[in-house]
């Protein structure tokens, strides 16, 4: 089965530990009571800064289930138990952001939904929200160049979604010809691509059901649009941050330092969590804004707890639902399915991948 290369691991484990270092350069150099009275003048608003991260995950679980066809079944609580776990598996474990889309796959498929239903809703759902991202940061740029004119910033930023849009177009379209039946060809070596493939239905299958799913334009639009308002409303956590500090900003500035901060993160794909890329990406884009460092490494690390506050309880209940499902297969699950359940334990059950947290969640059926 085999996880990832030794080189993998030492280069994700070695990016943490710079990022790491890098978070308390800057704290230091800015001064530790300088950010610890910032983050302190939050105060009890720390409440209501996190709750406020969770209106947008509820979001994009709800119409995540748009993108199911209308005769399946589409339970809205397990969907956006699945999309809250999938949160916790991004932010705080270094699978390169698809171990979330990994895990929402095995959670709804373990519970009697069919693999190819679910596998094409979640490529889909990955391609809508890569697209609906790129979308946003072009907003933040926008507002950067209206009202501060910083056209450094928005030249570097505005060639990534460039190339972005580029990637994600070649996307789509190699996914109306049958992308993931090229693939298995081409990964015939890779275990983990094939193991997800097989898990999901198989690629013919996977490939003809996610041709279905680009027919239902509504769908599609539904989910785009919500997944754009999640995005829009993660700028509540800025805004909610800086308004606690007594330093009110604009909407729009809210906006565009949460669409930046965003578009740096998933360009530091390759380092877990972008710990240290958005620490310094928070202190160079405030100044663009007019806000000091102290206060914008204080956001960054209220983001941080933010991200520990809803992670770690998504994580928690993502080993104890692996736990209960060990002994446990569902009666509703067709015997397909129940293979498709043993493919994906072998794709999410491997501990050196840091996918899963414990012995607890070994191979079903080994």
């Amino acid at each position: 089965m085999g996880g990832k290369s030794p080189f993998v691991r030492v280069f994700g484990f070695s990016a943490l530990i710079i990022g790491i270092g890098l978070i308390i350069a800057l704290v230091v150099y800015q001064g530790v009571g300088d950010v610890a009275a910032a983050i302190a003048a939050v105060g009890w608003g720390l409440v209501l800064v996190i709750a406020s991260r969770i209106v947008p995950i509820i979001l994009d679980g709800y119409v995540w289930r748009f993108l199911m066809p209308r005769d399946a079944e589409r339970p809205v609580l397990l969907m956006l138990w699945a999309r809250w776990i999938g949160e916790g598996v991004n932010t705080l474990m270094p699978a390169l952001q698809v171990g979330g889309a990994l895990v929402r796959t095995r959670l709804l498929v373990v519970r009697g939904v069919p693999g190819r239903i679910v596998g094409a809703s979640v490529v889909v759902d990955l391609t809508l929200s890569t697209l609906t991202q790129l979308l946003f940061t072009l907003v933040g740029i926008g507002l950067l160049l209206v009202h501060y004119g910083n056209s450094d910033i928005a030249k570097g930023a505005g060639a990534g979604v460039g190339l972005g849009l580029i990637l994600v177009v070649f996307f789509c379209f190699f996914q109306h010809r049958g992308l993931f039946s090229y693939l298995v060809g081409m990964v015939s070596r890779v275990a983990k691509g094939r193991d997800w493939v097989t898990a999901v239905g198989g690629a013919e299958a996977l490939d003809e059901e996610i041709r279905n799913l680009y027919r239902r334009r509504w769908a599609l639009t539904f989910n785009a649009a919500g997944q754009m308002l999640a995005w829009a409303l993660g700028a509540a956590e800025i805004w909610l941050a800086l308004y606690f500090m007594d330093i009110p900003v604009t909407i729009a500035d809210a906006l565009l330092l949460e669409s930046l901060i965003l578009a740096v993160r998933a360009a530091a794909f390759f380092v877990p969590g972008a710990v240290g890329v958005q620490e310094g990406a928070f202190v160079l884009l405030g100044a663009a804004i007019g806000i000091g460092p102290e206060v914008a490494l204080a956001l960054s690390l209220i983001k941080r707890v933010r991200e520990l506050v809803i992670g770690v309880p998504a994580l928690l209940a993502w080993q104890l639902s692996e736990g209960k499902n060990l002994f446990f297969m569902p009666s509703t699950a067709s015997a397909s399915d129940k293979g498709n359940i043993q493919e994906l334990d072998k794709l999410v059950g491997t501990e050196e991948d840091g996918l899963v947290p414990t012995t607890l969640e070994r191979r079903i059926g080994e």
